[in-house]
């Protein structure tokens, strides 16, 4: 398939497609007039690469666990292809995630808190 029809399939605008391919994330064949052509597959793939995009990962992160993944939900790194390098890189972006969810947790408390205490204030309606 081209480029528009992945878009449409996939509701990523073919800009951001062009860039996940310079990220090294998408690596569509070339048509004879140098179109790019993409297989079924890659619908798939690019809501794989939206969702842990989505979740905070970095494409740097992404294209080193991309071909590990065999679906939306796990990660299947052989053993072998854990370097201390990757462990690292996967270890700090636990902490960094981590470190989101606190603080998103705390202004979802906040804005509850803030609801709970304006509902208690209000007057009730009456009809």
């Amino acid at each position: 398939m081209k480029i528009g029809e992945l878009s449409r399939r996939t509701g990523v605008p073919s800009r951001l497609l062009r860039y996940y391919e310079e990220q090294g994330l998408l690596h569509p064949e070339r048509d004879h007039n140098g179109y790019r052509a993409y297989p079924a597959s890659a619908v798939h793939l690019v809501q794989q690469i939206r969702g842990l995009l989505d979740s905070g990962l970095t494409t740097e992160i992404i294209r080193g666990i991309l071909p590990f993944l065999d679906d939306p939900n796990g990660i299947h790194l052989p053993a072998a292809c854990l370097t201390a390098e990757t462990a690292q890189l996967l270890e700090r972006e636990a902490e960094r995630l981590e470190r989101r969810i606190d603080c998103l947790t705390r202004n979802r408390n906040a804005l509850l808190d803030y609801l709970a205490a304006i509902s208690s204030a209000r007057p009730p309606s009456g009809g």
